[in-house]
């Protein structure tokens, strides 16, 4: 109903020179309001017999007093409340929703529960219940649970990629870029919710080194080492794969350490060690 509502308003658009923009957000505004009840959409326009209220006459007529609002620039008065006074979030919500937003909240959720619980013990009933999507919902997007956290895992294997890079990248030299790295894991461990290395816990619950869990964790500890290559590989030294595999150990050795330890300062003392092997590196 609401495509014949939008194709109406077209209509009337093409027979007046007017703010489109301005009348769309009037639509999607009084669409909105209306849902809570605030305003009758079409109100004072002439009903035929037996036609319901807020039925597609009225919204006929409301988009022609929007259009002639407009022309007069009186917008805010026609509606009495004014568009930056409206939750902007609930009908930009509801009117620009697409499947996109339903699938990254489905492998949101997902990725927040298999960090706090882990696979096995995320199944689809709380996957279902703690994101508020209808069961068929996901599984319009996914075909199984494993395909559910494949999707999460590989989500997070980006965005945490892209914030490490981006926060260890704002030393000035490749020296202080690697020994902030060390830095930026502190902060990780410092954070509410951490709860060590996601793809190391979840590669734990695989015994298949072929399942997609394992590799997935084995693809993400490979770009970590990447980065880490290419900055030593700035570095004027002889050996600059040999130090980022050391420096790989020593980042993984803190995180294991800070989670089942509980122990921060893991981070300050592999930073120690890093500096040392920066320090005595042959060039």
């Amino acid at each position: 109903m609401w495509l014949l509502i939008q194709v109406n308003f077209l209509i009337v658009l093409k027979k007046r020179e007017t703010d489109r923009n301005g009348l769309f957000v009037w639509l999607n505004v009084c669409f909105a309001l209306s849902l809570f009840k605030k305003i009758d959409a079409g109100s004072g326009c002439p009903r035929q017999r037996n036609a319901s209220p807020g039925g597609i006459s009225d919204l006929r007529c409301a988009a022609r007093q929007a259009a002639s609002a407009l022309d007069g620039k009186r917008l805010s008065n026609f509606l009495q409340i004014s568009v930056d006074e409206v939750e902007r979030s609930f009908y930009l919500y509801h009117m620009n929703k697409t499947p996109g937003t339903t699938r990254e909240k489905i492998l949101t959720t997902a990725e927040q529960l298999i960090y706090q619980n882990g696979i096995h013990a995320t199944g689809m009933d709380l996957l279902v219940k703690t994101s508020g999507v209808a069961r068929k919902s996901i599984y319009r997007y996914f075909a199984t649970k494993d395909d559910v956290a494949a999707a999460a895992l590989n989500a997070r294997d980006e965005r945490w990629m892209q914030w490490f890079r981006r926060e260890s990248d704002k030393g000035d030299t490749p020296q202080a870029r690697i020994l902030n790295m060390f830095s930026v894991l502190k902060s990780w461990f410092e954070s509410d919710g951490f709860r060590g290395c996601a793809f190391i816990n979840t590669a734990g619950e695989v015994g298949d080194p072929d399942d997609p869990v394992r590799q997935i964790a084995k693809r993400h500890k490979q770009k970590l080492l990447d980065y880490t290559l290419e900055l030593t590989t700035q570095l004027n030294i002889q050996q600059p794969a040999a130090l980022a595999r050391q420096l790989l150990i020593l980042m993984e050795g803190a995180i294991t350490l800070a989670y089942v330890m509980g122990d921060n300062s893991a981070a300050d003392n592999a930073r120690d060690v890093a500096k040392l092997l920066l320090e005595q590196a042959p060039a």
